[in-house]
């Protein structure tokens, strides 16, 4: 994988201006496995940013983190653009578009969602082949004429990792092939394990999250090393935040 010179464009990113949910992950460092994770929120798009809980453990891509497409200006500096397979989880500022779980439709998760729910059954699967025209998306296979993939993976899984979950617009519409697929936000497989590229926490974290989270409040996940952020955040209009607090560690 390349590393490639970003142009920097100062200024806040249109999408957070509109924001009033924030998802901050910061990591030690571009190859850090482990992050934290603040809330945020403010009662309008002008007002100042307020912090929301305890400051969460997460985990992060095995191989750490690499500058992803999302609703950030591009940015100076020689760290490496997400890629297909690479292990690393997207840098940068993300929409949270959708929820997802294995409860139904029916259930109370599903009908106190404020957000987009997709109940997992075994035909939803997430795209990951970038020559498939249906990359980087979450179809229904059986509503699928020609499946066109040859991977993708499983939303119904036998492990408790996509039982409740939060679909980050990584790489969205329209999609490059080989950005890299289906980021979400979900239970880890353990504390401390990384993931393939994904940001993970314990069922009670992310359960309690999926549940505040708003699409009235345009929520967005800010993923960024602690470093980069302290060089961005003025120019991008972050909130100020105590950076390395111990995060609390909830059980699996």
């Amino acid at each position: 994988m390349g590393k490639k010179t970003h142009a920097l464009e100062l200024g806040k990113s249109p999408a957070l201006a509109l924001s009033r949910q924030l998802l901050l992950v910061l990591a030690p460092s571009w190859s850090g496995r482990s992050a934290q994770l603040q809330r945020f929120e403010r009662t309008n798009k002008t007002s100042a940013w307020k912090s929301v809980g305890e400051t969460l453990a997460v985990s992060l891509g095995r191989s750490g983190l690499a500058w992803g497409r999302g609703g950030h200006p591009h940015v100076e500096g020689v760290e490496p653009d997400k890629r297909e397979g690479d292990g690393c989880a997207p840098a940068g500022i993300f929409a949270i578009s959708a929820l997802f779980g294995y409860a139904g439709l029916d259930s109370p998760i599903a009908q106190a969602a404020k957000l987009p729910y997709l109940p997992a059954t075994a035909d939803l699967k997430a795209i990951d082949d970038p020559a498939s025209a249906y990359y980087n998306r979450i179809v229904d296979q059986s509503a699928v004429a020609q499946r066109d993939w040859a991977s993708c993976e499983d939303m119904l899984r036998s492990d408790q990792r996509y039982a409740i979950g939060a679909v980050v617009a990584h790489n969205a519409e329209p999609p490059a092939a080989g950005a890299g697929s289906c980021i979400f936000l979900h239970v880890w497989q353990s504390a401390g394990t990384p993931t393939a590229g994904c940001t993970a926490m314990s069922l009670a974290d992310m359960t309690a999250i999926a549940g505040w989270l708003d699409a009235r409040a345009v929520p967005l996940l800010v993923q960024l090393p602690i470093l980069e952020y302290e060089r961005l955040r003025e120019h991008w209009g972050l909130p100020v935040t105590v950076v390395g607090e111990p995060a609390r560690l909830a059980s699996p």
